[in-house]
């Protein structure tokens, strides 16, 4: 049995939300260190861009999903902002709406995953 893609792509997600994560506490943690430069992961919808879903035939008549990896890139934000007197790009308000908007998305991707889950078990179970 082929897994589902849907908890393929559920385990994407939750990985880079995690990368996010730890970009965002990284950003409050340097939030009055001298010259840190904020940091950002991609948007998930590129990293879905850059993963493309193939077709493989594993045996003749048989055919099943494959994806291919995808980096999560962590890099400087760009601002546009006032640059504060110690170079610090650190905006605490922003990062904590990003930390409100990963633990939203943790949520989310958790009851999918957990109602696809039950839907599946009262498939099999018949």
């Amino acid at each position: 049995m082929e897994p589902v893609n849907l908890f393929n792509l559920a385990s994407r997600q939750a990985e880079w939300l995690a990368v996010r994560q730890s970009a965002v506490a990284g950003n409050i943690a340097n939030a009055n260190t001298p010259g840190y430069t904020a940091n950002d992961v991609e948007p998930f919808q590129k990293v879905l861009d850059h993963t493309a879903v193939t077709l493989s035939a594993t045996q003749s008549g048989h055919l099943g999903f494959g994806a291919s990896e995808a980096a999560f890139s962590v890099k400087p934000q760009a601002y546009t902002g006032a640059i504060m007197p110690s170079k610090n790009t650190v905006v605490m308000e922003e990062e904590l709406m990003k930390a409100g908007e990963v633990r939203r998305s943790f949520e989310l991707n958790t009851a999918i995953v957990k109602a696809f889950h039950t839907m599946m078990i009262m498939a099999t179970k018949g």
